[in-house]
């Protein structure tokens, strides 16, 4: 059974940064990546990355934010940098089975970004 764990969220101030995590369990994964819901808008891409470590990220990501993972651990990670007021969201890991290209989706961490 595929488990996510997420963690990492919470409250900081404009030009701050935050780093959000997403352990994964159950499966071998070959794309892991965030995405982001903003109050009253649609789930959007932040940034993936491939089991080889090729990497997609948002044109609002890019610059500002950095996915990585770890492959033994089963962990992607999301440092977010020089965040903005607009980056407040709840942040979703997603993992794709490798077995079967299968999408599981943790259960979001809120990320506020305000003064």
């Amino acid at each position: 059974q595929v488990q996510l764990v997420e963690s990492g969220g919470g409250l900081v101030q404009p030009g701050g940064s935050l780093r959000l995590s997403c352990a994964a369990s159950g499966s071998i994964f070959s794309t892991m990546g965030w995405y982001r819901q903003a109050p009253g808008k649609e789930r959007e891409l932040v940034a993936t990355i491939t089991r080889g470590g090729n990497t997609n990220y948002a044109d609002s990501a890019k610059g500002r934010f950095t996915i990585s993972r770890d492959n033994a651990k089963k962990t992607v990670y999301l440092q977010m940098n020089s965040l903005k007021p607009e980056d407040t969201a709840v942040y979703y890991c997603n993992v794709r089975r490798a077995l079967d290209g299968t999408n599981y989706w943790g259960q979001g961490t809120h990320v506020t970004v305000s003064s």
